[in-house]
């Protein structure tokens, strides 16, 4: 279970945790449900593969959108910030990329995934080219990062 230490790092400091999910499509939150006690720790799940659904339902700014494009650091950043806020979360992950095999470009190849993190009010952010392994794979891969990230980010502020 990938993110069972996330749920007690989650559970220990009495943080509740919202997703926001492009290329992932709602897998991050699904492993977190496979633990027990998820119940405890997890606020919302929002999937937002179109930009307009960004804009509305997560308060991505349209001109981040146009700025930067959807995958970017700029836009994960606000997504997980974003759903936090919307769902008074002291947690939120935003994450949007480019699954495959189609879609990419030479700035952002297929594979190239981008992160958001906001925790207690702190917002960092990453890029992750984890390649052309496949759709599935590179959602996997991206699922198994943001895990390993939250227990960084939640594990040095014990």
């Amino acid at each position: 279970m990938v993110a069972k230490k996330t749920v007690e790092l989650l559970v220990k400091r009495g943080f509740r945790i919202s997703f926001a999910e492009s290329c992932t499509g709602g897998l991050a939150a699904a492993r977190l449900v496979e633990v027990p006690d998820a119940s405890k720790v997890f606020d919302v799940g929002v999937i937002t593969y179109a930009n307009e659904a960004k804009i509305k339902y997560l308060g991505v700014f349209e001109e981040t959108i146009e700025e930067f494009g959807v995958v970017s650091e700029e836009v994960a950043g606000q997504m997980a910030e974003g759903v936090a806020r919307a769902n008074m979360a002291q947690v939120g992950v935003g994450i949007t990329g480019i699954a495959g095999p189609t879609g990419g470009t030479k700035n952002k190849p297929v594979g190239m995934v981008c992160f958001g993190f906001y925790v207690d009010g702190m917002l960092a952010t990453h890029t992750m080219q984890f390649g052309e392994i496949g759709r599935n794979a590179v959602r996997e891969a991206s699922v198994e990062f943001v895990y390993g990230t939250l227990e960084r980010l939640l594990g040095n502020g014990e």
